[in-house]
C-alpha cells in the first residue's frame, strides 16, 4: 500500500500529487491524506475519473484518509 501525505498543502498540490502517484503504479492501493474539504472533494473527483473507488475516513486532528482502490 502506498500513502501520499498532502496535509498542509492547498489545491492544486494534493491533486497533482495524486496524479503523480497514480502514474507510478496505477493498480496498487493508494491512501491520500488531506486536511481540508476542498482537497477531499478535488482528489476524490480526480480519483473517480481515473477509475478508483474511494472510502473517506476521518482521523484525529482534522485529517481525512482517502482510501483509493481500483474498481473491479
Amino acid at each position: 500500500m502506498r500513502e501520499v501525505d498532502t496535509r498542509g498543502l492547498s489545491c492544486p498540490q494534493p491533486v497533482l500529487l495524486f496524479h503523480q502517484a497514480d502514474s507510478e503504479n496505477s493498480s496498487d492501493p493508494l491512501d491520500v491524506l488531506v486536511d481540508n474539504e476542498a482537497s477531499v472533494e478535488n482528489v476524490s473527483r480526480a480519483a473517480r475519473k481515473k477509475g478508483w473507488n474511494i472510502t473517506a475516513k476521518v482521523e484525529p486532528g482534522g485529517v481525512t484518509r482517502l482510501e483509493l482502490r481500483k474498481g473491479a
